[in-house]
């Protein structure tokens, strides 16, 4: 019997150039293959936001941020699941669940107001997908602990913005204050921290009252802020419904000086307000006063380019403090989506919103359109001092407050 011996050409030991030619002839098929994998991934981002009831004025500009959101990302595609909650933090979770268990959603963005977004943390954290929020109070990232190291948010923090705030009013010399706020988790929130600052800057809280979103009178509130005869009001509120307050101080005589929080800043309210918002004072995101920013703010590009392309899509005079906070939502995905790519995780699985949510928490030096972004383990939020400003309301519009 004649013995066969091995064949080189079919050994890649016996012969090592065949091996390297076959392996060179793979090289496309890999290539091919991982080319296949991109064009057939997905990312999908779930927004639920508030484009209808009493908080509309701040989702509608904010959906109109997302609709100015690329489709594609380091070679892959993003898909966007928008949906209304009405401003009901009810009909906010039962969107976060859908987006989550029917849609498959990598990430989920909103809400954008504070009750309805503490309403969807417990859903996320069930199903460990991270979170970018839309709404301003401390307690929807804080503390970080196994629930909210899923959630992170845009906008500045309540208490960040009441530092500003308490300052002002102390260095203005006002020392009796009242407060009118909604009667939510915004309006607890904000009248909390301002309880935390005022003894700091001398100023004594003579009198706290409180309104629902949806009421169409005050009166008994402001009457009852009248007869505390406070130097200054803060009204705790956002939107639209923080005008009615205003209006009502006016119309009963007031002339002591009216501050707002940061939750007013879109031209729905200066329009709904008037002239009963003239010379208020309230913080704000540095974007709603760009051109008045000095050049060498790092800021000051950002929001500049942000709001033209805003605007060159809806019209001049349109973007406002909370399209820019839906925007920032799209500036963080922008560098964290590559970094969980990076590690080979495939969008649509736990594998992939984990390294997401790492992607988000590994944030640093990321200019925004209002501050400049440094997250952490116990920050995410990750804005410091640059991120406010004082403005007030003249003639219809923001300046900066000098």
């Amino acid at each position: 019997m004649t013995a066969r011996l091995p064949n080189p050409n079919l050994n890649p030991a016996l012969n090592p150039r065949a091996s390297t030619t076959r392996l060179w002839r793979m090289l496309p098929v890999a290539a091919l293959a991982l080319a296949s994998t991109l064009a057939t991934a997905q990312i999908k981002v779930g927004v639920t936001l508030s484009t209808t009831g009493p908080a509309a004025s701040l989702g509608i500009p904010e959906r109109n941020a997302v609709a100015l959101m690329p489709r594609t990302i380091a070679g892959v595609s993003i898909e966007y699941i928008v949906l209304d909650d009405a401003s009901d933090p009810v009909k906010a979770v039962q969107n976060t669940r859908k987006l989550i268990s029917d849609d498959k959603v990598d990430v989920v963005l909103g809400s954008s107001t504070t009750p309805n977004s503490l309403a969807m943390l417990d859903v996320v954290a069930e199903n460990k997908t991270p979170q970018i929020s839309i709404a301003s109070s401390l307690r929807i990232v804080d503390p970080v602990d196994a629930k909210r190291m899923w959630v992170f948010k845009t906008p500045q923090n309540d208490a960040h913005m009441m530092t500003a705030l308490s300052q002002h009013m102390g260095d203005q010399g006002f020392r009796k204050i009242g407060i009118i706020g909604f009667n939510d988790a915004y309006g607890e929130g904000v009248i909390t921290e301002l309880g935390k600052l005022a003894p700091i800057r001398r100023l004594d809280v003579t009198v706290v009252e409180r309104y629902a979103r949806t009421d169409t009178s005050v009166t008994g509130q402001v009457l009852k802020v009248l007869a505390a005869n406070p130097d200054a009001v803060l009204i705790a509120a956002s939107g639209t419904p923080a005008v009615l307050p205003a209006r009502t101080l006016k119309e009963r005589g007031y002339k002591g000086q009216i501050y707002f929080t940061d939750g007013v800043v879109n031209n729905d309210f200066l329009r709904v307000g008037g002239k009963d918002l003239e010379g208020a004072f309230l913080p704000a995101g540095p974007v709603v006063v760009a051109k008045e920013l000095a050049d060498s703010n790092p800021i000051k590009k950002v929001a500049l380019g942000f709001t033209k392309m805003y605007e060159d899509a809806n019209g001049a005079g349109s973007m406002n403090s909370f399209a820019a906070h839906g925007w920032n939502a799209w500036l963080m995905l922008e560098r964290a989506i590559p970094v969980a790519l990076k590690t080979g995780a495939k969008p649509g699985t736990e594998a992939f919103r984990a390294a997401l949510r790492d992607g988000l928490e590994g944030i640093r030096e990321l200019v925004t359109t209002h501050g400049v972004m440094n997250m952490s383990k116990t920050d995410h939020m990750g804005f410091d001092q640059r991120a406010r400003v004082m403005v007030q309301i003249k003639n219809g519009t923001w300046t900066l407050a000098k």
